[in-house]
């Protein structure tokens, strides 16, 4: 029998992200329009709108982020129809999709190549072409489009490097978890006047990049 996937997405959308907080309506259409279910691997469609992350394999270890966290994390970015926004991490796509029905333009940046071309692939077939896909190094973004108003980190990291930082736009806001597990705090990043402030938001706990976990250092 073959899953209701409408239904199952609408379920996702008042079960999962409704009642985490999530009162953006434009956010809630965008993931009521998204086919989730198109950007998983094809053994694990079945399970797309569980309240779960979603393992996409590859190199990088890329995790499909559980609907809630990632609806509150794209909230908090507060992004305008007209703003150009950064996707570190993309995976294979999702996020970037329901980022380009609340933004001019979306830039999905992925380290994982076969990642990079499945997304490009799925997002070109749906028709999002607002959306472009690039494959590069996470920590280093992607200096010739920017400055972007939104950069939004798909997953936990040690930190935030000033590569991206430095490609911010004044006025714009980069969203990062920083911390792991349980000690996860999402992080809103801000740019006035080419001077970076910080505020916390919320705890929450999302899979790491491991792009962006910090060396051991030895100590004596």
């Amino acid at each position: 029998m073959l899953a209701d996937f409408q239904n199952l997405r609408t379920k996702m959308v008042d079960n999962q992200i409704r009642t985490t907080d999530v009162t953006d309506l434009a956010l809630l259409d965008a993931f009521l329009a998204v086919p989730r279910e198109a950007f998983v691997p094809e053994n694990r469609k079945e399970l797309a709108y569980i309240d779960e992350d979603i393992q996409l394999g590859g190199d990088a270890q890329r995790f499909l982020m559980e609907p809630s966290p990632l609806a509150k994390l794209i909230q908090l970015a507060d992004i305008k129809p007209s703003d150009l926004v950064l996707d570190v991490g993309s995976g294979s796509g999702y996020a970037a999709a329901v980022l380009s029905q609340l933004a001019g333009s979306v830039i999905a940046l992925e380290s994982d190549s076969a990642l990079s071309a499945q997304a490009g692939s799925v997002l070109s077939s749906l028709g999002y072409d607002n959306v472009v896909i690039v494959t590069g190094e996470l920590g280093l973004g992607h200096s010739s489009e920017a400055p972007y108003d939104v950069i939004l980190i798909e997953g936990a990291v040690d930190y935030v490097p000033q590569t991206l930082k430095d490609q911010l736009k004044d006025g714009g806001r980069l969203i990062a978890v920083e911390g792991q597990g349980n000690l996860g705090v999402a992080r809103v990043y801000t740019k006035e006047n080419s001077v970076i402030s910080c505020r916390d938001a919320f705890n929450i706990a999302v899979k790491p990049l491991r792009e962006f976990a910090r060396k051991a250092e030895f100590t004596f």
